[in-house]
């Protein structure tokens, strides 16, 4: 004899599997956000916890943008655990968790609400995620943690706006660098029929990174060779070549930065901090705004490529049901006089 299971016991299951579900996504970003905290602490300038490229931030938006507003519970737990490391006190780190949490969160509400695609596949994307999602949402977690460290005594009224124009724009390039990668990562494909020429190429430009990576970390200041690289990337393989060159040239010059060699040498930190900081906007901006526009324009072909086969195909359907066999001149009047109504 078979049971059949009550509707309240089937919706039970059913509730019990999504909350699991989400409970296992909330614990999976916690553990991504903590673990590349560890990392960007690594390069860390101001206090131990504040640095040049905060990856937590883009991997936070990105959580958001792809799992969706209920996920914001990882962002807190992986923000505490970051800062109940660093200090100074436990309502402190309750605060600075509450302004990394709430900066993604705006940033995501920012950017939904401008209509932001995660395929950025659109000029208008890229243009949203570097104005609303980085340089506006990160508004919050800068202004909220600067703000607590002074007010805890941690640092002087004086070093506010160096120690926040850090954190902010380490939050903001995190979220230039990291996100897009991210984004792009989860449609990624393996190409089909791509030919050998392509794939010889993909692999010059993997190659050409590398390259300038240890140029822009040795003693020779040749920072600007990343650009170049980074035109190549956007022209030949859009936003998909683009966005991981961005990451690896501002990752290069994050190194090169806190070993102080090349245009680091012998200057101060605020001077180091200036020039790291505009090198790496300037990366991500021209990553973005380029890989977003040459995407648009494929887009843009795409869609008048198939509207022109469309056309194609109902004009020879309009030109076949056009043609009729021509009859002599006798029968179609003889036809025409049958057919006629008496």
């Amino acid at each position: 004899m078979s049971m059949r299971r009550s509707p309240m016991a089937v919706a039970r299951r059913a509730r019990v599997r999504r909350g699991g579900s989400l409970a296992l996504e909330i614990c999976a970003v916690a553990a991504l956000y903590y673990g590349s905290a560890e990392l960007g602490l690594l390069q860390q300038q101001v206090r131990g916890q504040v640095t040049p490229l905060w990856p937590p931030s883009g991997i936070a938006l990105a959580a958001l943008l792809l799992r969706g507003p209920r996920v914001w519970p990882g962002i807190a737990l992986g923000a505490f655990l970051v800062n109940i490391a660093l200090g100074p006190s436990f309502l402190a780190v309750l605060a600075i968790a509450a302004g990394n949490t709430l900066a993604p969160v705006c940033s995501y509400a920012l950017l939904r609400r401008a209509g932001f695609r995660s395929g950025m596949n659109r000029l208008r994307d890229a243009l949203a995620l570097i104005f609303l999602g980085a340089f506006t949402g990160m508004l919050v977690s800068a202004t909220v943690g600067t703000g607590t460290l002074v007010l805890t005594g941690v640092l002087d009224a004086g070093e506010f706006w160096a120690t926040w124009s850090v954190w902010w724009t380490g939050d903001a390039v995190g979220v230039l660098a990291v996100t897009p990668v991210l984004l792009l990562l989860r449609s990624a494909r393996r190409p089909q029929g791509a030919p050998l020429s392509r794939w010889v190429e993909g692999i010059l430009l993997v190659a050409g990174t590398i390259c300038v990576g240890f140029v822009e970390t040795s003693a020779t200041p040749l920072l600007f060779l990343g650009f170049p690289l980074l035109v190549w990337a956007a022209f030949r393989f859009g936003l998909a070549g683009a966005a991981p060159c961005a990451l690896a040239v501002s990752t290069f010059a994050i190194i090169a930065a806190a070993q102080n060699t090349g245009p680091f040498a012998g200057h101060d930190l605020f001077t180091n901090m200036i020039t790291l900081q505009a090198f790496n906007g300037s990366v991500s901006l021209t990553a973005l705004l380029l890989g977003a526009a040459v995407n648009e324009r494929a887009q843009t072909e795409r869609e008048i490529a198939l509207a022109c086969g469309q056309l194609a195909e109902m004009v020879t359907k309009i030109a076949a049901s056009d043609r009729r066999p021509a009859l002599p001149a006798g029968e179609g009047e003889r036809e025409a006089r049958d057919t006629a109504p008496k």
